[in-house]
């Protein structure tokens, strides 16, 4: 190893094209992502206020139980990247193998539990009886795909993890196009409302494993792993998952809080923080490509014991990650005052969202440091550092929370306090938590191999 780690230009620009190379096709892929809930907000939001804010209540509790397991995609991507960084890619697609036989499992019970618990989930959220059946049917049918979205978590983890960023994007393209088209034939073709909005994601979703099973297949044969899980495989999976499945439950607590808080204040104000709620989806699935490009290499260049380039690796994506932000915050803030008629016609709701909106872009440069430092961590194996802090930033989000909804009138004050609550004060304590411990990491990658 070298006496001083190479951060000169070449090694930079090095680093930032392997960057570029995993990123960009992870950009489209995880903008495509989010863009399913854009497509089925736009579409449902000309059905009128109540099938939109029964939406954001369905999709809240549908986003929590399947976000909670996104540990799916986290924790396959570095260990795969470890092993082929190690040379062992066997090992590698093996691993991978056992995260998808896991995400089958999960998502089966997951899908069972919610479709039972779906009535009352939806009851908790005390909406009005118009909203509440919007939800209800929308929730009930989306179940059938719970399986398939945890299936694409864990293929899109293994294929990052063999730095293969642009199948997950084709993928992606090709599922977001048959999805708008879906819901758009059942919603106004056929006259089936919200419930054309959930069958046509529901069918996406499965043809896209269909699509992604064919490829896992052909590179399970070429390295000569078995298709069959193993015991060990699935252990090593479920402990490091479960400390991110912590992680991931103080993130989901935090979100599914906001929209308590949001309907407390009534429809409009429901609606207009799912229209905020989802551009910050977007947004951030799009940021998050970097934090993706970290896991991978850091993990890869950890399991090739190179520590210098684990160094530049966060160096680089931190500078990006803020860049990036602020770019995409820009556009945001420039574009507030129109983008609402995008999702919705209803006058109530596009009164109030330009402020907020503007809020969320200002924030963003803030939103790119957390998630790559959040993908620096995940890349670092440092899955149980991760998963306590998660519930420290908890602890300093909620009482602000809690301010908000019992000082704040309603309107368009509530919304803006709302989302500066959770992209300031949220993600402020996320970038100190990260940060501190990114720096060690950056210190001394060596430690955590």
């Amino acid at each position: 190893m070298p006496a001083h780690p190479d951060f000169s230009k070449p090694a930079r620009r090095t680093i930032d094209r392997s960057i570029a190379h995993l990123a960009v096709p992870a950009l489209g892929a995880l903008i495509a992502e989010p863009l399913f809930l854009v497509v089925d907000s736009a579409l449902v939001g000309h059905l009128g206020a109540s099938p939109l804010a029964g939406l954001a209540v369905a999709a809240a509790i549908l986003q929590t139980a399947v976000g909670l397991m996104v540990f799916l995609a986290y924790s396959t991507t570095p260990l795969v990247a470890r092993r082929r960084g190690a040379g062992d890619l066997r090992g590698a697609m093996q691993a991978g193998i056992d995260g998808l036989w896991l995400a089958l499992g999960i998502g089966a019970i997951v899908a069972a539990a919610l479709y039972v618990a779906s009535g009352p989930l939806v009851a908790a959220f005390n909406t009005s009886p118009e909203t509440a059946d919007q939800a209800l049917t929308y929730l009930t049918i989306s179940c059938l795909g719970i399986p398939a979205m945890l299936l694409v978590f864990a293929a899109s983890g293994l294929l990052r993890g063999l730095q293969d960023t642009r199948t997950p994007l084709a993928v992606a393209t090709i599922g977001f196009a048959i999805n708008a088209l879906l819901n758009w034939w059942f919603i106004y073709g056929l006259g089936f409302g919200i419930a054309g909005s959930a069958w046509g994601t529901v069918l996406a979703q499965w043809g896209m494993v269909a699509v992604y099973l064919v490829v896992i297949t052909r590179k399970v044969r070429d390295v000569g792993a078995s298709l069959l899980p193993k015991r060990d495989g699935l252990g090593h999976a479920g402990r490091s998952g479960g400390w991110l499945f912590v992680r991931t439950v103080g993130l989901r607590v935090a979100f599914l809080a906001t929209v308590f808080a949001a309907t407390s204040h009534g429809t409009a104000a429901t609606a207009g923080y799912q229209v905020v709620f989802t551009v910050f989806s977007t947004a951030a699935f799009a940021l998050d490509a970097l934090a993706i490009a970290a896991q991978a290499m850091i993990g890869d260049a950890l399991g090739s014991r190179d520590p210098d380039r684990a160094r530049l690796v966060v160096r680089r994506t931190v500078f990006w990650g803020v860049t990036s932000g602020a770019t995409v915050g820009l556009i945001l803030a420039v574009a507030s005052p129109v983008i609402g008629r995008i999702f919705t016609s209803d006058p109530a709701v596009l009164a109030i969202l330009p402020p907020a909106l503007l809020v969320l872009g200002i924030s963003l440069p803030l939103g790119g440091l957390v998630f790559v430092l959040d993908g620096v961590l995940m890349g670092a194996g440092d899955a149980r550092y991760l998963a306590w802090t998660s519930l420290v930033n908890l602890v300093v989000y909620l009482p602000v929370l809690w301010l908000v909804t019992r000082l704040v009138p309603t309107g368009t004050p509530a919304l803006v306090a709302l989302t500066a609550s959770f992209t300031v004060v949220f993600m402020l304590a996320r970038a100190v938590t990260l940060g501190l411990r990114a720096r060690q990491f950056g210190r001394a990658p060596e430690a955590f191999e």
